[in-house]
């Protein structure tokens, strides 16, 4: 599995005609596979990681340096939160998601100037649980120009921490998209990562679910509610 990404992450990168990848580190788990397949794919000069706070958690900085130390790569830390902050004071009284969606935005357009001056892709860091059900921002960390582990679900992706050696506070740290304080993916999505792996891999392989019906019924809900996020724009025939 690790060889094989690393060869469609370099087969990638030639293709066309990059310089090197960018992505942006935030502590988790999906990040940090990322940049050690990365660093394997281009090598870790050609690699930058950005650290984009943003009112983030302190810890997940600490975690996303550590990762980055250990994979020996190129960092530049943006803090955001001051422009999110202006931001918000130019918009009108926003709900709590249209607020939380505007850090992945903001993170989004960042990783792409950089990597307009640097001539990089942009490498995503969504695995195939989450993109399945849509718990991702659409033009946010949706916004990129590869998925290296978009086929993989969420306990491959840890076992494949595990085969690249990432420490273990990051392998063992609950998944969160930082969007706001005490938030988990686990906790938003209403369903534990083992639960949804295994109810994708049973819709997938066409066998009998073993999960209570609420939550295969919530799984499939999510799924077709958040098709427009793996899509792009519909265009008009005429």
């Amino acid at each position: 599995m690790q060889k094989r990404i690393v060869s469609w992450l370099k087969k990638e990168v030639k293709k066309t005609g990059a310089k090197g990848i960018i992505l942006g580190l935030s502590g988790g788990i999906d990040s940090a596979v990322v940049a050690a397949l990365s660093k394997k794919a281009v090598t870790s000069g050609r690699v930058l990681a950005l650290l984009l706070p943003c009112l983030s958690q302190p810890q997940d900085l600490k975690d996303a340096k550590l990762v980055a130390k250990s994979l020996d790569i190129k960092t530049k830390k943006i803090d955001l939160s001051g422009l999110y902050g202006s931001l918000l004071k130019l918009l009108p009284p926003g709900n709590s998601l249209a607020r939380a969606n505007l850090k992945p935005r903001l993170r989004m357009l960042t990783l792409y100037y950089f990597a307009n001056n640097l001539n990089y892709l942009v490498c995503g860091t969504g695995n195939k649980s989450e993109l399945t059900v849509g718990y991702f921002t659409k033009y946010g960390d949706g916004g990129v120009d590869i998925l290296p582990i978009g086929n993989l679900l969420k306990g491959q992706v840890r076992k494949l921490a595990e085969e690249l050696g990432l420490p273990d506070r990051i392998i063992t740290k609950p998944p969160t998209a930082g969007l706001w304080q005490g938030q988990t993916d686990e906790g938003e999505m209403g369903i534990t990562y083992p639960e949804l792996d295994a109810i994708i891999l049973r819709l997938e392989k066409g066998l009998p679910q073993l999960s209570p019906r609420h939550k295969v019924r919530k799984v499939k809900q999510m799924y077709s509610r958040s098709s427009h996020k793996r899509q792009g724009p519909k265009i008009c025939t005429v």
